[in-house]
């Protein structure tokens, strides 16, 4: 494993622990040139599906895109980074045990309104309101009655 701080592949496991569910080894490493340490992540690498954009265009699912989407909706929200991590696994899981292939954006999209709305109802309505492109008031008072 090569150092993020200097430019040395010489590395050393300080530390090794896995998750409480057994799916994730966390390693402390120290470089053995530059001597600062740092944590890697070991996990399982899944097949997610393709995500379909709504021109068609086809990309890889990515889960960096899908928290940061989170977060942004949950800005300034009293919710731990820990509630976020378990919803986004949620949302992994439900993709997986669909076994599609591919997936719609907007299939994603309702996932992740079904996590907010369960861990923050005004993330919710935030990612709801951007995401949903209300036309007119009233749709947006008729998402707030579904609360």
């Amino acid at each position: 494993m090569r150092c993020p701080f200097c430019p040395s592949e010489d590395t050393q496991v300080v530390e090794t622990r896995e998750s409480d569910e057994g799916d994730v080894v966390r390693r402390r490493r120290r470089c053995t040139r530059c001597d600062k340490r740092f944590t890697t992540y070991e996990r399982a690498e899944i097949a997610l599906p393709t995500v379909v954009k709504k021109d068609g265009a086809r990309v890889e699912f990515d889960p960096a895109k899908l928290r940061a989407s989170m977060l942004l909706a949950l800005r300034k929200r009293p919710v731990s980074v820990e509630q976020v991590d378990a919803a986004l696994d949620r949302i992994q899981d439900k993709l997986l045990a669909g076994a599609a292939k591919e997936v719609p954006t907007t299939r994603l999209g309702e996932l992740v309104m079904r996590e907010l709305k369960r861990i923050d109802k005004v993330a919710y309505v935030r990612f709801a309101s951007v995401y949903r492109s209300f036309e007119d008031v009233e749709e947006f008072r008729q998402l707030l009655e579904g609360i």
